[in-house]
């Protein structure tokens, strides 16, 4: 760690429970985040200004107008690019000392496989069940921890899947494939900011996770009602049964 890290990561450094051993941590850490939009602006936006040294970012849409009403790491300048390309972009402006890597793709079969097994931890910001179950299934089988965050309308919420833990769920135990997929935010809507609430919680695991401090929300769904301006907790049991992560 240089002078200048020493300078840019000092208020990190100075929380006793992250301190120099780690801030370099991060700094060697990788994080895949699925998904440049709502979610994955303002994680990687987030991970980015932290010095995580190497975040992948995945999404193969484009930019559109009306995105821009939440999706914080992309300008009007970038309507019409690529979403991962524009969000490494945002991200280097705020950092270039880090390496973005921007995959213009939907990641499935062996590059979801490839992609998960090179990060210590994978944020799941995509907008879609089948991504979702998708990502689940790689980490699981790879023993890598996912924080998974979803928002829509006026509600968020956040849980941590890390099947390291033997008493860990994973994304099927809480959501299982048979569940019917509700509405998106192009036919719903959704409040602006509150992505960024979520996207911001989905960061804050992630850098927990990497520099080993505080307790991950494994086995906890945290629910959030922009409305009501209430939080509250429900506890997500592991099912012995489940397809996915009962076998590990």
């Amino acid at each position: 760690m240089n002078d200048n890290d020493l300078l840019r990561y000092s208020r990190h450094i100075l929380l006793p429970q992250i301190g120099i051993e780690g801030q370099e941590k991060l700094q060697a850490g990788t994080v895949l985040i699925v998904g440049a939009g709502g979610l994955g602006c303002p994680a990687a936006l987030y991970l980015g200004a932290a010095g995580i040294g190497r975040l992948v970012i995945a999404d193969a849409d484009t930019v559109d107008l009306t995105n821009l009403q939440r999706q914080i790491g992309h300008h009007t300048a970038a309507v019409g690019s690529n979403k991962a390309l524009s969000l490494r972009d945002s991200i280097h402006a705020v950092n270039p000392g880090i390496r973005v890597e921007a995959l213009q793709q939907r990641l499935q079969n062996g590059q979801l496989k490839n992609a998960v097994a090179g990060a210590d931890v994978v944020l799941d910001c995509s907008d879609n069940f089948a991504t979702r179950h998708a990502v689940n299934r790689a980490c699981a089988s790879l023993g890598k921890p996912l924080v998974s965050g979803a928002a829509l309308g006026f509600s968020g919420q956040l849980s941590v899947f890390d099947v390291r833990q033997t008493d860990s769920p994973c994304y099927h135990c809480l959501f299982p494939e048979t569940v019917e997929e509700g509405p998106r935010c192009s036919e719903a809507g959704v409040l602006s900011p509150l992505v960024g609430v979520v996207g911001a919680m989905q960061a804050v695991e992630a850098i927990k996770l990497i520099s080993g401090s505080g307790r991950a929300a494994v086995g906890r769904l945290s629910l959030y009602d922009a409305l009501g301006g209430e939080w509250r907790e429900v506890r997500v049991p592991r099912d012995p049964a489940c397809p996915v992560c009962a076998q590990r």
